[in-house]
């Protein structure tokens, strides 16, 4: 993993001014602890994940969250290299790893939306040191973490995401409070808990703690001179934030314009009442409005030419009015529907395709496509 050199040099250069303010005061005196020392640590990362902006975000998405599942705990650990000035005084910097955290997210409309961020990078801290015993120390620590931060994120079913794979490099706050016990003058275990402030590639910050146990290495160094003090170790605090996500959700069917039911699949012969058969087909029709935008739905029943026109007229009109009554029912609005009978006026049969006047089974056939109902949809969008 690449660093930008340019800011771990701003940190160094502010943590080098804490230095020198540490070294000049009256309870810094320098004596025989000075000495390089390096170690390694392994322990236990923590963040909390931050479940309402996550809900917040699929809801603005148009999805509601049903469950989510945390993974909010990884194994996390560092190594480490410093200088001890004195006895009160260090200059430490390192590698961290603090392991992975992720979440999934069950929703409605059906999907998932799953995300993990791993978190790694270099630090450099100003360790202030206060000896309790011959062998006891306590520590605390403030200083610089550059981070970089790589978030993966995955959606399933109607869930997308439109970047799946965010990262960022930023520099933040790292800050410390650990208990020490050295077994020689050489070697010393550590217990400490490191509280790092983290950009998680989004544009969120949040807060991720490491509690660890370690081993130091000094070369050189001597025992810290013994002070009667109580050692203390903080409770954890985490609260790590997660991204903001957006979930688009696919675009609505498209709004029919014109469709025409056969009037013999609608009606019995001279009927003007809607068979269950013909239902079936209304209701599909009706389905594909609900939720759409349009001006008015026109209903033109026509007939056949065989009768006479005032009675082709009052069957086509019953029959027109019969259909608009039906999509009432299956939920479009009555202000929005027009019903109309034109009788045999507007035939879809050419002049010359069925011949003859007398009404026999041949020219009724031949005449079907003529008899029928009209539905067109006028301004949708």
């Amino acid at each position: 993993m690449k660093l930008a050199r340019v800011k771990l040099a701003r940190a160094t250069g502010k943590l080098g001014l804490l230095a020198l303010a540490v070294i000049a005061s009256p309870f810094a005196m320098a004596d025989d602890s000075a000495g390089w020392y390096g170690g390694a640590s392994i322990g236990q990362s923590r963040a909390t994940i931050d479940d309402a902006r996550i809900t917040s975000g699929l809801l603005g998405g148009g999805f509601s969250t049903t469950s989510i599942t945390d993974e909010d705990r990884d194994l996390g650990y560092k190594i480490f290299g410093g200088y001890q000035f004195n006895k009160n005084f260090a200059l430490e910097g390192g590698y961290f790893d603090l392991g992975k955290f992720g979440f999934t997210a069950t929703t409605v409309p059906a999907g998932t939306l799953s995300g993990n961020i791993k978190l790694r990078g270099i630090n450099l801290d100003a360790v202030g040191i206060l000896p309790i015993t011959e062998k006891f120390s306590v520590f605390g620590r403030v200083g610089a973490n550059y981070a970089e931060a790589t978030d993966s994120f995955t959606g399933t079913g109607l869930v997308t995401v439109r970047n799946p794979n965010p990262s960022s490099r930023d520099t933040n706050l790292k800050l410390g409070l650990g208990l020490q016990y050295a077994f020689t003058e050489s070697l010393a275990m550590r217990a400490e808990v490191e509280h790092y402030r983290i950009d998680d590639a989004v544009g969120n910050k949040g807060d991720v703690d490491l509690v660890s146990v370690g081993l130091i290495y000094r070369f050189g160094g001597k025992t810290p001179a013994p002070t009667p003090r109580a050692a203390v170790l903080p409770e954890p605090v985490a609260v790590a934030r997660v991204p903001e996500v957006v979930a688009v959700a696919p675009p609505p069917p498209p709004v029919p314009t014109k469709v025409t039911f056969s009037a013999d699949s609608l009606f019995d012969f001279d009927k003007a009442t809607v068979k269950p058969a013909g239902a079936q087909d209304l209701d599909k029709f009706a389905a594909d409005l609900r939720g759409a935008n349009f001006d008015v739905i026109t209903v033109t029943g026509h007939t056949d030419r065989i009768g006479s026109h005032a009675y082709n007229l009052k069957l086509s009109t019953r029959r027109a009015e019969a259909v608009s009554t039906y999509l009432v029912s299956a939920g479009i609005p009555a202000d929005k529907i027009a019903a109309k009978g034109v009788d045999g006026s507007d035939p879809v049969t050419k002049p010359g395709d069925c011949v003859g006047k007398k009404a026999t089974k041949e020219l009724i056939a031949c005449l079907q496509p003529d008899r029928r109902v009209d539905v067109e949809v006028s301004g949708s969008k």
